[in-house]
């Protein structure tokens, strides 16, 4: 004979329920340090890139100034830029009148601080100088404090 089942219940009991809600709140608990940390990397991918691309820009100024395609800015120049602006505005070609080269579309934002305010140094100012000397743009490096992710100061990148 058939036994004879008594309300078959369907759905999930207090344990079941207590345990999925355990282990949500565990992967909840990892994702939250995993974001914070990617949001962090991100942010130092960006700085790289942008000191990199202002880099370029300061050398190719000085590779043109010093082949004679862009004049020397000043007497103390070195042929570098005397600013940051200077590579966004840009500069006349030698011999073409109204030709001018630019170097930078603008000037990028800091991710780190998230101004337009970067440090510079001066081809005559001491490598790890804080202050701009203002006679011209030789290194640009962020004003952020703390460190990265590889240990490392930002302002030494």
């Amino acid at each position: 004979m058939r036994a004879i089942r008594r309300n078959d219940q369907i759905g999930v009991t207090l344990v079941e329920l207590l345990v999925t809600i355990a282990v949500m709140s565990i992967l909840a608990g990892a994702l939250i340090p995993i974001s914070k940390f990617a949001v962090k990397r991100q942010k130092e991918l960006e700085l790289r890139r942008d000191l990199r691309t202002m880099r370029q820009a300061i050398d190719l100024y000085k590779k043109f100034c010093d082949t004679g395609v862009i004049q020397k800015s000043g007497v103390d120049s070195e042929c570098y830029p005397p600013d940051l602006d200077t590579l966004v505005e840009g500069v006349e070609k030698t011999g073409a009148l109204g030709q001018k080269i630019k170097f930078l579309r603008r000037i990028p934002l800091d991710p780190m601080i998230k101004s337009k305010e970067w440090g510079m140094r001066s081809y005559q100012d001491e490598p790890d100088s804080t202050s701009w000397g203002h006679e011209n743009v030789y290194d640009v490096y962020t004003t952020a404090t703390g460190k990265g992710l590889d240990g490392t100061q930002y302002k030494d990148w």
